[in-house]
């Protein structure tokens, strides 16, 4: 595994961290589905899944 893309999966995690974050943080229910819906495509992402 490169150096590139461990970069890219850890610049990633960040990402799924501070989106699910916020979406624990967030009280508005749509703005809470909107984030579970964008973190579905990250991890699959982050493991490398097609």
């Amino acid at each position: 595994m490169g150096v590139m893309t461990l970069i890219y999966r850890g610049i990633l995690a960040l990402v799924i961290f501070l989106v699910v974050r916020c979406c624990f943080r967030e009280k508005d229910f749509w703005k809470q589905t909107t984030a579970a819906v964008v973190v579905i495509p990250m991890l699959l992402r982050l493991f490398m899944i097609k």
